[in-house]
């Protein structure tokens, strides 16, 4: 007997089906609500119903989990999505999304260590992939273990990074706010450049406490003749 052919689509009382065991207020009207926040974007049958495709219910559950586990805002998370559609789109730069297995063959992690940086907030899915930051945040705890630094004193970094991109959110917030075609690509911009600057600012204040608490750069000062 043939094993039963996977489903390309989803009516959304199945997806919401899908979801209830993980999101338990999950509801009909949330769905409908993301969709017309332009979070979500369902085909429609020729008869008007929603159709989910495997791609829609893993977007659905990467919002739930953000709003969740995250605390972020709505246009935030679209942001975000936005961001990797970009990358990942036509011309855009993105690398392909990993599986689970693919990030531990990857960095070398077992699934005791991934599941410990996941609880720490240090690498976080898309749906049920990793993106390239999850990539890059995993490698750099790997390479920082090597140095004896563990997963659980990590989690100032994290917060910091929550704080940083709260402050740069509320400096883009005003662009947001615009009725302008393009004010969300040039809010987007302006927080991209301000997050360059920040991590300049960054590795400024530490090489500074390096120098403070006698670790600063050995070599002599360069002097002018």
């Amino acid at each position: 007997m043939s094993a039963e052919p996977a489903r390309a689509y989803f009516g959304i009382g199945e997806v919401l089906v899908q979801l209830q065991d993980e999101f338990p207020d999950v509801s009909v009207s949330k769905i409908r609500f993301l969709e017309t926040e332009g979070l979500i974007q369902p085909a429609r049958s020729p008869s008007g119903y929603r159709r989910f495709a495997a791609a829609d219910v893993d977007r659905l559950r990467y919002i739930l989990t953000a709003q969740r586990d995250r605390y972020l805002p709505l246009r935030v998370i679209k942001d975000q999505l936005d961001a990797v559609e970009d990358e990942d789109g036509p011309g855009g730069r993105g690398a392909s999304p990993l599986t689970r297995r693919e990030l531990l063959e990857a960095t070398g992690l077992d699934e005791a260590a991934l599941a410990e940086l996941e609880d720490f907030g240090l690498v976080r899915r898309n749906g049920r992939h990793y993106g390239p930051d999850a990539l890059a945040a995993a490698r750099a705890v790997v390479a920082l273990g090597g140095y004896g630094v563990q997963a659980r004193n990590l989690r100032v970094l994290r917060a910091s990074a929550e704080r940083e991109t709260a402050l740069i959110e509320q400096v883009v917030a005003p662009v947001l706010r615009q009725r302008s075609p393009g004010a969300r690509d040039r809010a987007r911009r302006t927080a991209r450049e301000i997050a360059a600057i920040a991590l300049r600012l960054h590795a400024a204040l530490i090489e500074a406490a390096l120098a403070d608490a006698g670790f600063g750069d050995s070599r002599p000062a360069r002097t002018d003749d």
